[in-house]
């Protein structure tokens, strides 16, 4: 298994604790979450069930009897681990519940029992009563019984967060252990790109990042014998490409009301740098109530916005960090179907200034990296991009990354995605100088500004080369 060690610990651990265990395993759709429970645990299940999708293609009236269809899958499920044929289909949940404590106690000999929910926030459907029932199972059966290890798992983060991990009701402080799932690194990607016998470099594994995220599923449908740009016409954009439709199905899978996070998602890609609270309210006509904000938490909690404060700041901006979502929205929606489509745009002016600025997402999502590189890991530091202003005859800047150090410096970070190694020019050397003039000018003498260039290839030798204090390359970002 490529990566996954901190969970696989963290499983371990919680499996063999003598005591009922309540594990709730969550991630984005797609991240890997199943494969990881499966293969931690073989297959030996005493128990488990698969919730009916809400993504998958079902006639109006079967969506309108989705609990029904829920319930009617869980007890097939059961049937299939034992359950005697003479039960009928339950009506409830709590029927249901009592028919599964019945089935596993028939089959409890004190050994220990591995019970597994997979997308159990699928469930949970509008007035099921799902909730009140599942957490009378757990806490009157499972945890209880100091042999009995249920897992949960769910791509709905934010159900699993506010619903389990925090519930404040009949399982608050029941879970147990809480594994989140996160993409890969770009090491991660390296070595899962390796293990399907795909030797592309590091160029070209950015590249892949910069359209796919580190999701191992979209990254499983690279093929050999195929550039990365043939690889994302044929993922993408082609007729039958198999993630032509996933921009949909991550918001329908995740989100009971996926038009509305959608809609949120679109107005902060359209901007950059994202946007205040105020400043989405006016661009996208939304409202200023507590759906916006419980909207832009749930948001939040699955990782597809980020929230952060401006360095020098006070109000808080949302900015989109999922790399899938940044490209479909910028590339790929409204361009579906379109023969060689990146193949053709890949080079353009327009695609390499986006992937430059796209670069610095990939910086933002191995911020730990560059600490590393910086020979910093054990500072503590805060991260944030900064605008400074202009003033009357002093030109305004826009730094790509301030690292803001406990020890006295600030590391001003520019970040460049070139084919090549990066020249500074005499412009560029200029602005650079004006940068960190106005950056010492605003923080004063109490810290001292360290200038740094990430970017791919290093840094091509010349006069104004040694302006940087500190050059990373993209072999640093591929680091464990």
């Amino acid at each position: 298994m490529i990566g996954r060690k901190l969970e696989l610990e963290k499983l371990e651990a919680a499996i063999n604790k003598d005591r009922g265990q309540l594990i709730a395993v969550y991630g984005r759709r797609r991240v890997g979450k199943t494969f990881l429970i499966n293969q931690f645990f073989e297959g030996e299940f005493s128990f488990k069930h698969t919730a009916v999708s809400p993504v998958d293609d079902v006639t109006k009236q079967r969506k309108q009897n989705l609990m029904r269809l829920q319930l009617q899958e869980f007890y097939y499920s059961m049937r299939s681990y034992g359950l005697d044929s003479s039960e009928h289909v339950p009506t409830s949940w709590s029927e249901a519940f009592y028919m599964l404590e019945k089935l596993l106690e028939s089959k409890n000999n004190g050994r220990k029992m591995i019970l597994f929910i997979d997308e159990l926030p699928w469930m949970d459907t509008p007035k099921s009563s799902f909730l009140p029932a599942f957490e009378h199972f757990c806490n009157d059966w499972c945890l209880a019984r100091n042999n009995v290890k249920m897992v949960v798992c769910g791509s709905a983060t934010s159900w699993i967060s506010d619903k389990l991990i925090n519930n404040k009701g009949g399982l608050y402080g029941r879970v147990t252990a809480s594994i989140y799932v996160s993409p890969f690194t770009l090491h991660e990607c390296r070595e899962f790109l390796k293990a399907d016998g795909l030797h592309f470099d590091e160029y070209d594994i950015c590249h892949a990042y910069l359209a796919f995220g580190g999701i191992p599923y979209y990254l499983d449908q690279i093929r050999k014998g195929m550039s990365m740009a043939q690889n994302i016409d044929a993922i993408l954009f082609e007729d039958d490409a198999p993630l032509k439709d996933e921009f949909d199905r991550l918001f329908t899978s995740q989100f009971s009301s996926p038009g509305e996070l959608k809609k949120i998602i679109t107005t902060l890609s359209s901007v950059r740098a994202g946007l205040t609270r105020d400043e989405l309210i006016r661009k996208g006509g939304f409202s200023s109530g507590g759906t916006l904000s419980d909207n832009l938490s749930a948001l939040q909690k699955s990782k597809l916005i980020r929230e952060y404060i401006p360095f020098g700041e006070t109000d808080p901006r949302y900015k989109v960090m999922d790399p899938f979502c940044v490209f479909y929205l910028k590339h790929v929606k409204g361009n579906t179907g379109k023969d060689k489509y990146w193949q053709a745009h890949e080079k353009s002016p327009a695609v390499i200034s986006w992937m430059g600025l796209a670069f610095e997402d990939i910086c933002w999502n191995h911020i730990k990296q560059i600490k590393q590189a910086l020979g910093i890991a054990g500072v503590i530091t805060s991260e944030s991009p900064w605008n400074i202003p202009s003033e009357s005859a002093k030109k305004g800047a826009s730094i790509d990354l301030i690292i803001n150090r406990d020890d006295r410096f600030i590391c001003m970070c520019e970040m460049k995605f070139t084919r090549g190694t990066f020249d500074v020019t005499k412009s560029y050397n200029t602005a650079l100088l004006n940068r960190m003039e106005r950056v010492q000018e605003i923080i004063g003498s109490n810290k001292t500004v360290m200038s740094v260039l990430v970017t791919t290839y290093g840094l091509k030798r010349n006069e104004y080369s040694s302006r940087f204090d500190k050059v990373i390359t993209m072999e640093d970002l591929f680091q464990k």
